[in-house]
């Protein structure tokens, strides 16, 4: 090996694929719709910084939370507000500049854009007024939180992503029985103020024995990631203070069947329609389970099939 040969460093390496990154094809008169970090500053993608680096302005969810993430990429291209309170103005000032031949980029808080978070008129104004629009993919919560998870199969990879749940206890408790019905994993975003009350309708609603994924502060410093059974999620959460704070991510997993017992008898029904009347699934089946002696998590998913069928 000849001695006066320095190795590849890092640096060379990030310099050969700049540079034929920055020879792709990069239209005029496009959107660039650009997935930026959900929290690591480090995520940022190379095409993503060349996207926003050509951009002739950058159309930003909240400008001052971008110009952080700008400044400390060294990205110097101008901000306009692009959020959901103007949205529509926005679509019509970015499709001016768009029949001026300028590029803009579009990017949300963290994220990808136009997915759970302001953007997707945008796109569609740049789309039917005959622009290109180009996706940047990069960070997400949702696809980090299933990678975490490992709720997901190569044979069967399909899941649900719900966004954030309803604030109202009513509309929440109707809202996940429709989205937790479904044969897949169910993914959604919860606030920690919210997210005791959550946990809550989710055991009401689904039982103890559903599984819940927790993804607690995805690509940060304290992120964690949890599975716990429904009956045991208030404790796992109040077993250390810190699980409540930071944004979560939540993975209802998909129901498993649970086999009827051999001694099943109608009258269980009967029994169970009686006390869903006036109880919830849960408590309907916590005192079917005293008088019949049959097991609570069978009683339940019998109770919570019947009170589906009802409604």
């Amino acid at each position: 090996m000849n001695q006066n040969v320095s190795p590849p460093t890092a640096g060379d390496a990030w310099s050969r694929v700049s540079e034929r990154v920055a020879g792709q094809h990069w239209p005029a008169s496009t959107l660039y719709v650009v997935a930026t970090p959900i929290g690591n500053l480090g995520d940022l993608g190379l095409r993503a910084w060349h996207a926003l680096q050509r951009a002739d302005v950058i159309a930003a969810e909240d400008t001052r939370a971008s110009r952080t993430l700008l400044d400390a990429w060294g990205v110097s291209t101008p901000l306009m507000a692009a959020h959901r309170h103007n949205e529509a103005a926005a679509a019509q000032a970015i499709c001016e500049r768009l029949a001026l031949g300028q590029r803009v980029a579009l990017v949300s808080d963290a994220g990808a854009p136009a997915v759970s978070d302001p953007g997707a008129r945008v796109v569609r104004a740049v789309r039917a007024a005959g622009y290109a629009v180009v996706p940047v993919p990069g960070p997400s919560a949702v696809i980090a939180a299933l990678m975490g998870s490992g709720v997901t199969t190569d044979e069967n990879p399909a899941y649900a992503f719900a966004g954030f749940a309803p604030s109202k206890a009513v509309a929440r408790q109707r809202w996940l029985r429709q989205w937790c019905a479904l044969p897949a994993p169910v993914v959604m975003f919860e606030s920690p103020h919210r997210l005791a009350a959550t946990v809550a309708d989710l055991l009401e609603v689904c039982g103890p024995e559903r599984e819940l994924t927790v993804a607690r502060e995805l690509t940060k410093r304290f992120e964690e990631i949890g599975t716990v059974k429904l009956g045991d999620a208030a404790a796992w959460l109040a077993a250390d203070a810190h699980r409540e704070q930071g944004e979560f991510v939540l993975i209802v997993h998909a129901e498993v069947d649970l086999p009827e017992s051999d001694d099943a008898d109608p009258a269980h029904d009967v029994l169970l329609d009686a006390l869903l009347e006036s109880l919830s699934v849960r408590d309907a089946a916590r005192v079917a389970a005293k008088v019949t002696g049959q097991p609570r998590d069978v009683l339940y998913n019998r109770a919570l099939t019947r009170k589906k069928a009802q409604e």
